[in-house]
């Protein structure tokens, strides 16, 4: 496949995109568990340049996934890379790392006086001078501080800390407050095949933003691995009930309903999943977890097969009960 847009950068990135979130090992938020369960740091560097060696050159990480772990990762697999790669990292918690252990700032105020210094900590965590795409990670953040907020990254992105910013929210108003910014280029938000987001895709497309999409395999449910019944590790965020009710489930109702298109011509599940997104729209990258070899090796191989034909996309849009769209 071609490479995309990050929304009206002009940077170029590959239709699919490495979400590193699981490779930042057990952490806290509040009170959940949110990593994906222990990790193997050198499996992680070698997954890590295993995708860029696969086509891969967009990678996504937070300043919260493992506190810092997660970023420090990256950096280190990427050191020598640099300039083959675009980094996108996430602020707006307040993190401590030596506790494993993020919570909310108590107001929006706090946020943005934290926002230097938070991009201060990514930078020597990912051992890098500049940051492609600086994305808040606070996805409720109260819009009506968005002018403050902006202000603070637009200083940034003139000092060369980051290039670009973005907003991780599912809010479209959020989002459209944000894209106010001269350099806001990006939302990222949910998208899979059973969870579709046509308002937020319509706002990226006629405001030229990359449509970033987290959980396109519904963390892992449309990959065929796990079952409603697996029971997953105790520090693995997909214990959360939230998850369970939200993501994981409305993927496992519809996976067989969908699974002889998804596998069409010799895709993988997960395969078909991610051709379903980069049929879905132009703007559109997702994300996947992957913290494996094997796992770069199932995702980057959808690359080779491309998008779902129009036909396919009409037809899951019956199976699903959705309005058919023109593709």
């Amino acid at each position: 496949m071609n490479k995309r847009l990050l929304g009206h950068s002009g940077i170029e990135v590959s239709p699919l995109g490495m979400g590193c979130w699981a490779i930042g090992g057990p952490w806290q938020f509040l009170d959940i568990q949110a990593g994906w369960g222990e990790v193997d740091d050198n499996e992680s560097i070698r997954a890590v340049q295993h995708a860029l060696a696969s086509g891969i050159n967009f990678f996504d990480t937070a300043a919260t996934y493992g506190t810092g772990h997660s970023e420090r990762i990256v950096g280190k697999a990427l050191a020598s890379k640099r300039d083959e790669v675009v980094i996108a990292t996430k602020f707006g918690f307040n993190v401590d790392e030596t506790a494993k252990h993020a919570i909310r700032f108590e107001t929006a105020e706090q946020i943005i006086a934290n926002v230097r210094a938070a991009c201060e900590r990514s930078l020597r965590n990912l051992a890098m001078d500049t940051i492609d795409l600086y994305q808040l990670h606070v996805w409720d953040f109260p819009k009506e501080h968005a002018p403050a907020l902006l202000d603070v990254l637009e200083a940034l992105v003139r000092e060369g800390k980051i290039r670009y910013y973005g907003w991780s929210t599912d809010s479209v108003e959020n989002a459209r407050a944000f894209a106010a910014g001269e350099h806001c280029v990006a939302v990222q938000h949910d998208l899979n095949v059973v969870l579709d987001a046509p308002e937020m895709l319509a706002l990226c497309e006629t405001l030229k933003l990359a449509s970033v999409n987290r959980s396109p395999l519904a963390r892992g449910a449309l990959t065929g691995k796990y079952t409603k019944d697996t029971v997953f590790a105790p520090n693995d965020v997909r214990t959360d009930p939230w998850a369970v009710q939200n993501i994981l489930n409305p993927a496992f109702d519809r996976l067989e309903d969908l699974r002889a298109i998804l596998t069409s011509g010799g895709r993988t599940l997960a395969q078909g999943a991610l051709a379903w997104i980069w049929a879905r729209s132009p703007v559109t990258v997702p994300i996947p977890g992957i913290r494996t070899v094997t796992q770069v090796d199932d995702n980057a191989g959808a690359l080779r097969f491309g998008p779902l034909a129009p036909d396919q996309m009409r037809q899951i849009d019956e199976l699903l009960g959705r309005s058919v769209l023109t593709y």
